[in-house]
């Protein structure tokens, strides 16, 4: 027995540590119970949040519209958002920021920055020599990033979603656009970091509008593939996404929906942007043409004006959409001159006829990356708003080959609807079915280095070698682990981009360095002398792709093996206990399990890139750590690892001083065993009494960002709280705001108040006067001085008026409740005294209540008759303009205090027992035991036999706590019930009497 204890102790210690972990887990989320998505488009924003019953729902923004602009006007004293600035842009188009986000991650030489100036000359760009880039000069005071910016404009969304939600909101899935390389993620991410949002994934926009095509189209996934065609064409750009969708078989749910992203192609300048853009040349071509000859300047070099033709421009794109020709037309364009003037769609068409040749590239690219023909394609499905326009329909028609385009779709809000179903995914808040993404690379990552070799004895030279880290369109998120086995000292190598033929030359200086990283290795050498007696297997760098599509450099190890004698020892306690608890998660000590738990290493050699062949004995080998779903029953393979979580898991084994040592898996690669050779009795004997140790020491890293340099923790911390300062001051602009229009309102709705019948007859003229001069008073101090008054001052004035006017309010708002309090404090009293009387005749013998409870319900019905009288008479002697006596809150006092007494009894009478029927002279019961055969049944008695001649039946045994079976009246034949039939529905008239009270 004792034994026994002993071995349940470890499980119960188990279990403990269990229900704490759960408990913590608990506490964290409490405050994270609600997530958000924002689908950051260039010209507009679509919000939607997931919280306890409210399943993945658009956030209506403050002027109840489902879709927010992405613009920012910024003042030295105010800053507006939304709708509120896009009314900004005619009168402060410089101050009023669009587009920005084309400029992330962007340096000063790149062609973006020179598109946009000649898109908006209004806007000063200022030059950052640290980091190279841009920065918007609003005024010698006022300068901001573009990072610094799109914070803005996240804090502003997670405003909107906090306020939609009515509660605090930190976690957020943010949809970028596919073509977005890792200077423009990293962009992304700083700016949310300003914002205080915590990223769980930045999520390529043509797959979140995948996704959530699929989660709603669900059933219809089935084994066999489908492949999908979404053309995205957007305000600023343009992506065509293929997509397979079909189930495959996990190991953790089993058959579960999938979607793959097989090709991409995209056009980074392709857009409804563009289109407006040359419709704003067209009406300021047609405006100076109108003007001509008199001597007036170019409209283009008026600010203003031109923005109001860019407004009339996005108008007329939309409606001649849908109508052959149209009137555009401007009420002081400039100079206080009207423009009016008829565009057709042909002369629009005509206009942007060299962007619609363009549209039916995306396609190409997207199958050719895809390797796919558009035979494969099952349906073409449009996506984003410049898609509604008919020529760019027609061409796209043409160039897919397909009868129809399919529009079953929303257009506008897909992308946010995919990214906050995956927000609740990755919430640990928020449980929904699996739907499996599988992403893909779009620019190729490789790592190059360069070693000397000895090619003929005595001449040395140098080799480069180039090893693809990330294919192009290879799924993510994934890891990889490259090991150089060459190498004894400190060396450098490089991370950049793979071949990016793909893209045009215009598009290659878009896109800016191919150059990602210098990695620097220092203590290589420290290592080897740190263990001489050791073998090398090399250096090993882990690289992380995370879901976010961006990439890290986890870690970079020397490892070291050798072989030890086994010599195994008694288990500590300790270790016992581990072992237990690890069988009870499911874990167990067979030789296959790793020690720091993480699921096993798929290791998978690339081949190197084309044109880098190594020498013999060269063994640069990639190892990979991403594992798919299961397509394959007879080899499943483990769970694709998720981002952060996983690789903190690798982190937890390793040691930041000094080396570490693990047991050689007896299944690794490389051993006999994997090969398939078979081992010879000696070796199996070798193998048991020896076994092999690794050794794995840190290597320093230092590394030198070549595409564009992040910010820094400083400046990160400095641009937040600059954020933070222009949030607190638009709280308290709101707030003096909201004080000044309350002091304004009071003052109004009191004057008028004062001219009232029911205010006129509860004050005297005097009373009134006194407070109307109060009033005027304030009100031409708030004309005069409210302008500089501080929302303190302002609450102050408000309080005064309102302390002056109380006992005016009061008065009123009492008599407006007499009539309503009285008259439920007189049904209750007549329905108590009705309830005490019916109580009184209740016979002895079925008395449940005491003479003392009787005897309080009577006083207290009297105390509050006797109150209510006298009360009334003496507020009837006060006038009207004093202070009453007659009070609501009395009232409702001496309701609550009868109907209390009420309850106690009436509760009582609801659970208090029948009491038992006494027994006749022939000591049977006066009611049969309650019997569901013999309920309702007729007795009938044998001819000749009397009711004196009945057998006397045996008394039913009654188990202790029981109720006694009599509880229940039944219908009863013959002498003897009529009594019990006469006294039933008497009590069943007490009943109803008492629940109608």
């Amino acid at each position: 027995m004792t034994a026994t204890v002993r071995r349940q102790r470890p499980r119960r210690l188990a279990c403990w540590a269990l229900m704490a972990v759960l408990l913590a887990d608990q506490l964290a989320l409490s405050d994270t119970l609600a997530v958000m998505s924002v689908d950051l488009g260039s010209e507009s924003m679509k919000v939607a949040i997931v919280k306890p019953g409210v399943p993945m729902e658009i956030v209506l923004n403050k002027e109840s519209r489902r879709k927010t602009p992405v613009i920012v006007t910024l003042k030295e004293n105010e800053r507006f958002f939304g709708d509120s600035a896009a009314s900004m842009a005619i009168k402060s188009p410089k101050a009023t920021l669009r587009y920005f986000q084309h400029l992330l991650g962007k340096q000063e030489d790149n062609p973006h920055v020179a598109l946009y100036r000649a898109r908006f000359p209004e806007h000063e760009l200022g030059f950052d020599p640290q980091r190279q880039t841009v920065y918007f000069q609003i005024s010698p005071q006022l300068q901001f990033s573009p990072e610094e910016v799109l914070g803005m404009v996240l804090n502003y969304s997670r405003s909107l979603a906090e306020d939609f939600a009515e509660q605090p909101i930190k976690d957020a899935v943010i949809t970028v656009p596919a073509f977005f390389n890792q200077a423009e993620r990293r962009a992304v991410l700083q700016a949310a970091r300003m914002a205080g949002l915590k990223v769980l994934q930045l999520i390529n926009d043509n797959t979140a509008t995948a996704l959530s095509y699929g989660v709603f189209r669900r059933k219809d996934i089935n084994t066999t593939a489908q492949n999908i065609m979404f053309y995205d064409m957007g305000s600023g750009s343009t992506v065509c996404t293929i997509v397979t969708y079909q189930t495959v078989k996990t190991k953790e749910a089993g058959m579960q929906p999938q979607l793959q992203i097989r090709g991409v192609g995209f056009d980074r300048t392709l857009g409804g942007l563009e289109m407006e853009l040359r419709l704003r040349e067209h009406l300021a071509g047609l405006f100076n043409e109108q003007r001509k000859g008199q001597r007036v300047k170019d409209v283009r070099e008026n600010p203003r004006a031109m923005a109001k033709l860019l407004r009339e421009a996005n108008r007329l794109k939309t409606v001649l959409s849908a109508n052959a020709d149209h009137m555009a037309q401007i009420e002081g364009l400039m100079d206080d001159v009207d423009f009016k003037a008829k565009v057709t769609r042909v002369e629009f068409e005509e206009l942007c006829a060299d962007l619609f040749e363009r549209v039916a590239r995306p396609v190409q690219q997207a199958l050719q990356s895809a390797e796919m023909n558009l035979d494969e394609i099952e349906q073409v499905i449009l996506v984003g708003g410049a898609t509604r326009v008919p020529k760019v329909q027609e061409v796209l028609l043409k160039a897919v080959g397909k009868e129809e385009l399919g529009k079953n779709i929303n257009a506008d809000e897909a992308a946010a609807m995919g990214a906050v179903y995956q927000a609740a995914a990755l919430s640990k808040a928020f449980k929904v079915k699996p739907f499996i993404v599988r992403d893909a690379v779009i620019y190729p990552i490789l790592v190059e280095f360069t070693r000397e070799v000895e090619e003929e004895p005595g001449v040395h030279s140098l080799k480069h070698n180039r090893r693809v880290l990330f294919s192009r369109m290879g799924p993510y998120p994934q890891r990889k682990v490259i090991t150089f086995n060459r190498y004894s000292h400190d060396f450098n190598f490089h991370v950049n981009y793979g071949d990016l033929g793909f893209l045009g030359p215009k598009d290659l200086r878009v896109f800016g360095s191919q150059n990602l990283t210098t990695v620097k290795l220092k203590g290589v050498g420290e290592s080897f002398k740190k263990y001489p007696d050791y073998e090398s297997k090399g250096i090993k760098a882990h690289f992380n792709l995370d879901e976010s599509g961006v990439l890290s450099l986890d870690r970079v190890e020397s490892v070291f093996e050798t072989l030890v004698e086994d010599s195994p020892e008694e288990e500590s306690t300790l270790t016992k206990l581990g072992n237990t608890i690890s069988s009870l998660f499911g874990g167990g000590t067979t030789p296959d399990t790793k020690e720091n738990g993480t699921d096993t290493i798929q290791e998978e050699e690339e081949s190197p890139a084309e044109g880098s062949k190594d020498e013999p004995g060269e063994q640069v080998e990639l190892k990979e750590e991403t594992e798919a779903p299961v397509e394959d029953t007879s080899q499943p393979s483990p769970p694709e690892p998720k981002g952060d979580a996983a690789a903190d898991g690798e982190k937890a084994t390793d040691k930041e001083n000094g080396g570490k040592s693990e047991a050689q898996k007896p299944n690794e690669k490389g051993e006999a065993e994997s090969e398939g050779i078979p081992l010879a009795p000696e070796e199996e004997k070798k193998q048991k009494s020896a076994r092999k140790q690794r050794m794995i020491e840190e290597v320093g890293v230092e590394l030198v960002v070549l595409d564009l340099p992040d910010l820094s923790e400083d400046e990160l911390a400095q641009s937040a709280q600059k954020l933070q300062d222009l949030t607190v001051r638009d709280l308290e602009k709101q707030e003096r705001e909201k004080a000044a229009n309350s002091l304004e309102a009071f003052i109004f709705e009191t004057q008028d108040k004062l001219y009232q019948p029911e205010y006129q007859e509860v004050s005297t003229t005097e009373q009134r006067e006194e407070i109307s001069g109060k009033l005027s008073a304030a009100s031409t101090w708030l004309e005069d001085e409210g302008f500089g008054a501080t929302t303190v001052m302002l609450k102050e004035k408000l309080a005064e008026l309102r302390k002056l006017c109380q006992g005016l309010f009061f008065r009123v708002e009492e008599r407006k409740k007499w009539p309503e309090r009285l008259s439920a404090l007189d049904s209750l009293l007549n329905h108590s005294s009705m309830f005490l009387k019916g109580a009184r005749l209740i016979p002895e013998m079925d008395q449940i209540f005491t003479e003392v409870e009787m005897t309080t319900l009577e006083k207290v019905i009297n105390e509050t008759w006797a109150w209510k009288n006298a009360t009334m008479a003496e507020q009837a002697k006060l006038p009207t303009t004093e202070k009453p006596v007659l009070l609501s809150k009395d009232i409702e006092a001496k309701m609550m205090a009868l109907d209390r007494e009420v309850q106690y009894l009436l509760n009582k009478a609801k659970f208090t027992k029948p009491r038992p029927r006494p027994k006749d002279k022939n000591g049977t019961r006066a009611e049969p035991p309650l019997n569901a055969s013999e309920q309702g049944e007729k007795v009938i008695r044998p001819p000749g036999r009397t009711e004196d001649a009945k057998p006397i039946s045996e008394p039913e045994k009654e188990t202790p706590g029981s109720e006694p079976a009599d509880t229940e009246p039944l219908e009863l034949e013959g002498p003897g019930a009529e009594s019990e039939q006469k006294e039933e529905p008497t009590e069943q008239k007490r009943t109803l009497k008492n629940d109608e009270l």
